[in-house]
């Protein structure tokens, strides 16, 4: 399974703790986050100079900034159980058998996940199609950014080649794109700020991607974060 998320939230918080710099009335979580990030800094410098002990002095930062950014919430958040999440990925698609589902819970530099995948193919017609959901807990407020340049901004591109676009989904932001060389492409979804719901497909039609969410409960995955 993917951990993007987790590099990506840990990445956005270093940009946001260093940000955090120029604000003279910083939280008690906000200046230890900035100290974390200064430490994660510091210790990727010493790996880049071939220091001893760096990357020891990396996971040790990386661990302080995933707790830092725990605390950054009003309360510490447990990630929902991946059965749960595993619960919501459709049984089938049509002409599509669900050739495999499996979900885990980790834990890495102090950030919690909880993950559940589920993965779809006919052998006919070389479809395969895979859907991806994904618990951050605690770090909910950060999975809107972490990795994910289109939370930020609109995007509307169209080559010869094909297309990316952000849309609404239902209520939800979200994000796809579509390569017609390949006949792939890939639609992103962010649930109740907390749950990205990812879903690629290859050897299909845009329309075949995007009908496959409307397979997966959003409201009761929405539910489940409160």
């Amino acid at each position: 399974m993917k951990r993007s998320w987790i590099v990506g939230a840990i990445c956005i918080a270093l940009i946001f703790a260093l940000g955090c710099g120029k604000n003279d009335s910083k939280s008690q979580a906000e200046k230890k986050m900035e100290q974390a990030a200064t430490e994660l800094e510091e210790a990727g410098e010493q790996i880049a100079k071939g220091a001893e002990g760096g990357a020891e002095n990396l996971a040790e930062a990386m661990e302080k900034m995933g707790e830092s950014i725990s605390q950054m919430g009003d309360e510490a958040v447990e990630p929902i159980d991946f059965r749960e999440l595993k619960a919501l990925l459709p049984e089938s698609l049509p002409n599509l058998p669900r050739q495999n589902a499996s979900g885990e819970k980790t834990s890495a530099f102090g950030i919690k996940v909880s993950q559940a995948e589920g993965n779809y193919a006919n052998q006919d017609d070389g479809k395969e199609l895979n859907i991806e959901i994904t618990d951050m807990g605690s770090v909910k407020g950060f999975i809107a950014m972490a990795g994910a340049s289109w939370m930020m901004a609109d995007i509307d591109r169209e080559t010869d080649s094909g297309f990316e676009r952000t849309m609404s989904y239902k209520g939800h932001r979200g994000y796809e794109e579509f390569d017609t060389d390949s006949n792939s492409g890939n639609v992103q979804l962010v649930v109740a700020d907390r749950f990205m719901v990812q879903i690629d497909g290859m050897g299909m039609k845009m329309d075949e991607i995007k009908a496959a969410l409307d397979r997966v409960d959003l409201d009761k995955l929405a539910k489940l974060g409160k």
